[in-house]
């Protein structure tokens, strides 16, 4: 076995969920590929789960043949698709207790397991949105991106989990600039690009038609883009959402970014629904995570499909590879 690199910290997430089976199948699949630990309870396991338990991540071996945790105790047993307001505190107290852990150097980056927010707030009074929010202030920072990520394809909405009749209204230029100024920061640090190239998507259909089905491309995109690639940054549109996404034209970008949540999601679920992942730029640290949730409904199963925690885990350490902190 090959002597530990600094780990990434896995959360254990909602209990109840399918975050701790894909967690035993995502060891079992990369084996001495990266090293990770699990932060939870081991009585929320699957029944049978190798395991071992470490007192700090500077225990973990790469390769080893049982998986690595990190034990958190937890009020009670999991019962597999139902969620427990005994157990909101703590699965908040994990997210906190791995955010510290990579702050203090101990772990490399932070890979998320689906967290259930209802049950959050239900049980402990959360008082964020969801993972994103909660971890920005843990990060001490007012402005964090969401990026989806896939081999093919990398995402970026500038406004999120609100209505459609909201967005005109919460897109502002101050959020776009931010955004792509995030973005841009990002491709660099986390991903080694020099020059990123950034394909921005107008509101409107047709990226407006210069006028006729929309001003906001006129108005307030075209503009901040503008001011931006003045500056030396490569910056195509406000270009039609529809014609973005087919693969020559993939091919011309590093990054979409998209005004609105579904503008950004649909094309990379569509392309890659078992592998994206879900990251966070602009914390001081990385975060990464499975793009899904909970799947209550096959939880406990031993059907769940570990792709897209796999594939979190395995970008989590490029990253850190990229910033040079593992």
């Amino acid at each position: 076995m090959a002597p530990a690199r600094k780990p990434i910290a896995l959360t254990c997430g909602e209990p109840a969920g399918i975050g701790p089976e894909i967690a035993v199948s995502a060891r079992k699949t990369l084996g001495a590929e990266l090293p990770f630990f699990w932060i939870g309870d081991p009585r929320h396991l699957p029944s049978g789960t190798a395991f071992h338990m470490i007192d700090h991540p500077s225990q973990v071996v790469c390769g080893a043949d049982s998986l690595a945790v990190l034990p958190h105790p937890f009020a009670s047993p999991a019962t597999p698709g139902t969620a427990k307001p005994e157990h909101a505190a703590d699965v908040i107290a994990v997210i906190a207790r791995a955010v510290g852990l990579v702050q203090a150097g101990d772990a490399s980056a932070i890979c998320t397991a689906p967290i259930h927010k209802k049950a959050l707030k239900d049980g402990a009074g959360f008082a964020f949105p969801g993972h994103t929010e909660y971890l920005a202030s843990l990060g001490g920072v007012d402005r964090v991106v969401m990026m989806l990520a896939c081999p093919q394809l990398r995402v970026v909405p500038v406004t999120i989990h609100i209505a459609i009749s909201d967005v005109p209204a919460a897109l502002t230029a101050e959020a776009l600039e931010e955004t792509l100024r995030i973005t841009h920061r990002g491709l660099m640090q986390d991903f080694g690009l020099t020059n990123p190239r950034i394909a921005v998507a107008g509101l409107n259909p047709h990226a407006g038609e210069g006028g006729a089905m929309g001003h906001e491309e006129l108005t307030l995109i075209s503009p901040v883009l503008d001011r931006l690639r003045a500056e030396g940054m490569q910056i195509a549109g406000p270009l039609p959402a529809d014609t973005m996404f087919h693969a020559s034209a993939r091919a011309g970008y590093d990054v979409a970014v998209c005004m609105y949540h579904d503008q950004a999601l649909i094309p990379i679920k569509t392309i890659d629904f078992a592998g994206g992942v879900n990251l966070t730029l602009g914390l001081p640290f990385i975060r990464t995570s499975p793009d899904h949730g909970t799947a209550f409904d096959i939880a406990g199963r031993g059907i769940a499909d570990p792709t897209s925690l796999i594939a979190a885990l395995r970008m989590a350490h490029d990253m850190a590879t990229a910033r040079g902190v593992n």
